[in-house]
């Protein structure tokens, strides 16, 4: 694989202004693609994650997207195809987590997580396809091993991983040849703003002795938008060995 094997091509990360999809953004970028990243409130992170991948000396654009929305989606994917030409690779990072009691999630807190989580990688893939099967496009979803194994105080969450899993293998069948669809499943990976205590607790959990880093995750979704095409369907997780 060369040094930038996305040259030339186009990139969508859903939820890229920070965090994780960040630097799937920037990785993206130094793959060699020009990047569209979504968001929904990270106004204030969104200019600095366009000024780094212009950096790089790709072309960015930053789109205001609510992937639940049918007509928000179908806005993004028109503004990055309009500005870009072609859309090659689409990664669904966008989610939310959610911490509560198995008894106590209300339908309204069920639902909210599954509107984001499950419901926003179909739409976005749904909307993206016509655009992605004319280039024998990519689609990562990003899942969680929180979908392969279950934790009881996030019900919710892990079930719309589990579901995200499935989809993922869903339309690694209904979109083939043209588009091959894969999952990068992360573990604990270590952010900002988390307590110490858990990430030491988790770390030491871990075969491989730390916690992941965004940059373990960006390698993982680099394979599969630039590795070979004939991997598809695959849920990989990216976890130190913490799942096993």
């Amino acid at each position: 694989m060369s040094n930038q094997p996305l040259l030339g091509k186009s990139a969508l990360v859903t939820g890229g202004a920070r965090r994780v999809g960040r630097e799937l953004a920037l990785t993206l970028a130094r793959a060699g693609a020009d990047v569209t990243i979504t968001y929904r409130t990270s106004h204030s992170e969104v200019a600095e994650t366009v000024r780094s991948i212009e950096a790089l000396g790709r072309r960015a654009l930053a789109v205001e997207c609510d992937v639940r929305t049918e007509a928000s989606v179908r806005a993004a994917i028109a503004a990055s195809i309009a500005s870009f030409g072609r859309l090659d690779v689409l990664v669904n990072n966008a989610a939310v987590f959610e911490s509560a009691p198995l008894d106590q999630i209300s339908l309204a807190e069920w639902d909210a997580v599954f509107e984001t989580n499950a419901r926003g990688p179909f739409l976005v893939a749904r909307e993206a396809l016509a655009s992605l099967r004319a280039v024998e496009g990519r689609i990562v979803n990003i899942g969680s091993l929180g979908g392969l194994c279950a934790w009881a105080g996030h019900a919710h969450y892990c079930a719309s991983k589990a579901a995200l899993h499935s989809l993922t293998q869903s339309m690694a069948k209904a979109f083939a040849p043209q588009v091959s669809v894969n999952c990068v499943a992360p573990g604990w990976i270590d952010l900002e703003g988390q307590p110490g205590d858990a990430a030491a607790h988790f770390a030491a959990k871990t075969p491989m002795q730390r916690n992941g880093t965004a940059e373990d995750v960006a390698q993982a979704v680099l394979f599969f938008a630039a590795g070979p095409r004939f991997v598809t369907g695959q849920v990989l997780a990216v976890d130190g060995g913490l799942g096993l």
